[in-house]
């Protein structure tokens, strides 16, 4: 996916997206050890998983999303990273126009 697709980084997470034949919505989470234990990865993972909750309505269909957390989101509290979320995929496109 990371040869294929395409993607777009933030402070926060990166993010790399394909669109796929009509397999649906599919959407991959990862935290590295580079964030930290455990309590940290996992911190971070419902993080994205709460700021992506509200756009999942308004993604395109038929893609493969994979959201990789990097070392900015440590401090990072939910608002800011569902507003990072909504600028990414707005500027890669992936948003349903309303």
């Amino acid at each position: 996916m990371r040869r294929r697709g395409q993607s777009a980084a933030h402070p926060y997470l990166v993010l790399f997206w394909l669109s796929n034949e009509n397999l649906g919505l599919r959407i991959g989470i990862s935290a590295s050890r580079a964030l930290g234990g455990a309590v940290q990865r996992n911190r971070a993972k419902r993080i994205i998983r709460a700021g992506l909750q509200p756009l999942i309505k308004r993604l395109q269909p038929d893609l493969d999303l994979v959201l990789m957390a990097r070392t900015g989101i440590r401090d990072a509290k939910s608002p800011q990273v569902q507003a990072a979320l909504e600028a990414m995929l707005g500027k890669a496109g992936l948003l349903k126009q309303e």
